[in-house]
């Protein structure tokens, strides 16, 4: 049987966690919000079986220490580069990142594109690519967990109730993640400082914009291979990604996964596996635009 191993590494300002399993080519995939290295659990087995997988939880989230500051996808992609590079000695590696995995997955990359091999980012678009991030106000919550202060004072003691309306409001149904697997993510967002790390990463969205623009005005679009894929249901972004990632690098591919909202590593993790792995093979997989 598979074993999925649990680990930390102390790095330059933050501990991460990070589950590890599989040996080959390094796989790293990259958690949204308000999810965690769990997000994975029907993913990493089946990479596993051809890759050495790893999944962190990103500084503040999870069992992840959670500094003060450092929450701009800059510094959280290079919190990645430390663990890869500096911590395990991994210099090339396949990224995916989902949500807010997304930006700091396609930060990892383009701070360092001689690492990525390939790129998939999953449901969210790159903060500074010239769309709009918050679907003019659709994802209402973005807006809310920029302003300051007050949803300190709202969600205190409610952190819950906030989790779970996201979790049952962004699938395509409201139990596309179960109650068990919502009490998993409950037991890390309502520690200590947790939700005020989960409120700055939305608060660092304008250096996440300036950062994009600056080092693609310096490098140009990524140039390796990227994968794009948003979810067809509910607040699934649809064709948006792969609309957003084409004007951020040259090679693209990808399309609408269907029957699932925005949780797609949760709610299709078998047809994602097969997207993935036909991707890392260097083939263009089913799902197109």
């Amino acid at each position: 049987m598979l074993k999925i191993e649990s680990h930390f590494a102390d790095l330059d300002s933050v501990t991460l966690h990070y589950l590890a399993a599989g040996e080959g080519d390094v796989v790293l995939l990259v958690h949204g919000i308000p999810q965690t290295s769990h997000e994975w659990r029907y993913v990493m087995p089946r990479l596993a079986e051809r890759y050495r997988v790893i999944a962190p939880d990103l500084r503040g989230l999870g069992d992840s220490s959670r500094p003060a500051a450092g929450y701009d996808k800059k510094t959280l992609a290079d919190d990645l580069w430390q663990l890869l590079h500096g911590h395990l000695g991994i210099d090339r590696f396949f990224v995916v990142g989902h949500d807010w995995g997304g930006p700091v997955a396609f930060s990892l990359a383009a701070q360092h594109p001689q690492a990525v091999r390939r790129l998939a980012i999953l449901d969210v678009v790159i903060p500074g690519d010239g769309g709009d991030f918050s679907q003019g106000g659709r994802r209402w919550h973005h807006a809310f967990f920029r302003t300051l202060d007050l949803p300190e004072a709202l969600c205190y003691g409610r952190e819950k109730l906030v989790v779970g309306w996201l979790l049952d409001h962004y699938g395509q149904r409201p139990n596309s993640i179960s109650a068990e697997d919502q009490r998993e993510y409950f037991r890390t967002y309502t520690t200590s400082g947790a939700f005020r790390a989960m409120l700055a990463f939305y608060r660092n969205l304008p250096v996440d914009a300036e950062d994009n623009r600056a080092i693609l005005a310096q490098n140009g679009k990524l140039k390796m291979p990227v994968l794009a894929l948003g979810g067809a249901e509910s607040f699934g972004r649809g064709i948006e990604v792969l609309q957003s990632l084409q004007r951020v690098a040259d090679d693209v591919r990808g399309g609408v996964m269907q029957d699932c909202g925005h949780w797609i590593a949760e709610e299709q993790p078998g047809v994602l596996c097969d997207e993935l792995l036909a991707f890392f093979n260097g083939d263009l997989g089913d799902v197109r635009a």
